[in-house]
């Protein structure tokens, strides 16, 4: 008899052989080279890596095994969501032999993958990071805004519009959801949220246009969370005689680390130790709070140490405006921040133009802003001359 703490991970990836590129599916390879079996909050765990499948009933075998275990259950499901190319609407995960003529029969119905997964009697989540195709979209989106793609399992993900060309890496929110994974969150027990995981990996994530966000249900404990550490039980020891009040140790100062993150190139790992501290310090301080402000800037810095000079840019507003409104008078550190966003801004390429018209209207509210402002226009005005390509 399995034990009740057993778990099991099952990656399946739906991906057409016409959509394979140099790395079969990337996504599913990232997410089988994370070491999966580490993230189940159980004692044990089986995973089993489901790779271009042939046929439907050969899946639905192994996920009418997967969901036998008391534990437990994460799946993982990657690759290309269909329709029929005749007389059906019915959504359909490819596999290795789907075309739209063919997903009929080659592919996997999704109702059947939510159907089995939903008679599992543990802790239960489905992520999705998947493509649709054009003709797939519009019952796509349908089933999104209308709560349908989970069918009653919890679940959280994307689906993007199908690429124009195979990928070859990991898609935008995989990487960001296993880095939230791997590093955790400090203020979590033993079990990480799957929704705050998704809410991280989203505000991380450079997600396609068009991309749609899925998240239902309440998984469970699902998940473990790396960061938790549980204190050695200690004895109890008698009450000591009145004194004056004893300070509680300070908290760990988790800038270091981000920093360290950062300066050896792991930015993902530093973005997301800094989201999870900036999550914490907004529900205990609030987000008007200068601690608040404090975590804008951090993530504005790493931006700039991973290169993304237009999304530091966007925070260095973000806190100059802050600092603004909470202050009401542009001091030093408001005019620090606003040298940094226009530091940035000057190095943000094509996104320059979009940006210039928040840092014009910060540096007006600066008594010495005249000369950045001044700059700012000129380049808006060298930009409306230039005719665009």
């Amino acid at each position: 008899m399995d034990h009740p703490n057993h778990g099991c991970v099952l990656l399946l990836d739906g991906t057409p052989d016409r959509r394979r590129g140099t790395l079969p599916n990337p996504t599913a390879h990232a997410v089988a080279g994370a070491n999966p079996r580490r993230f189940l909050a159980a004692a044990s765990s089986d995973v089993v890596q489901l790779p271009a499948m042939a046929g439907p009933q050969s899946v639905l075998a192994y996920l009418r095994d997967a969901v036998t275990v008391p534990g437990p259950l994460l799946v993982w499901v990657t690759g290309h969501l269909m329709i029929p190319a005749r007389r059906s609407a019915q959504l359909h995960l490819a596999l290795r032999e789907s075309t739209p003529a063919t997903v009929r029969y080659t592919g996997l119905p999704w109702e059947w993958l939510t159907r089995t997964l939903g008679e599992h009697p543990g802790p239960t989540l489905l992520v999705i990071d998947a493509e649709a195709d054009a003709a797939a979209w519009p019952h796509v989106t349908a089933a999104v805004h209308g709560g349908r793609l989970g069918g009653g399992v919890p679940v959280c993900g994307v689906v993007s519009p199908t690429a124009d060309k195979p990928a070859t890496e990991a898609g935008p929110y995989a990487r960001a959801f296993l880095t939230a994974l791997s590093v955790g969150h400090p203020t979590a027990g033993p079990v990480l949220d799957p929704v705050l995981l998704h809410q991280l990996a989203l505000g991380q994530a450079a997600l396609p246009d068009g991309a749609l966000s899925v998240q239902y249900g309440d998984p469970g404990p699902v998940l473990a969370n790396p960061a938790a550490v549980t204190p050695a039980p200690r004895a109890p020891e008698p009450a000591p005689a009145p004194a004056a009040p004893v300070q509680a140790p300070p908290e760990e100062d988790p800038l270091p680390r981000i920093l360290a993150a950062a300066q050896a190139g792991r930015h993902n790992e530093a973005a997301a130790m800094a989201a999870a501290w900036e999550q914490q310090t907004l529900r205990r301080h609030g987000s008007h709070s200068p601690e608040a402000g404090l975590w804008v800037e951090v993530r504005a810095d790493l931006a700039r140490l991973a290169g993304d000079h237009p999304r530091a840019a966007e925070l260095w507003l973000s806190a100059a405006s802050h600092r603004l409104a909470r202050g009401g008078a542009a001091d030093a550190e408001t005019v620090e921040a606003l040298k940094r966003a226009h530091y940035c801004w000057q190095h943000s390429g094509d996104r320059a133009p979009h940006l210039a018209p928040a840092l014009l209207a910060l540096w007006e509210q600066v008594p010495d802003g005249g000369e950045a402002a001044a700059d700012v226009r000129a380049r808006m005005r060298e930009t409306a001359r230039t005719p665009s390509r």
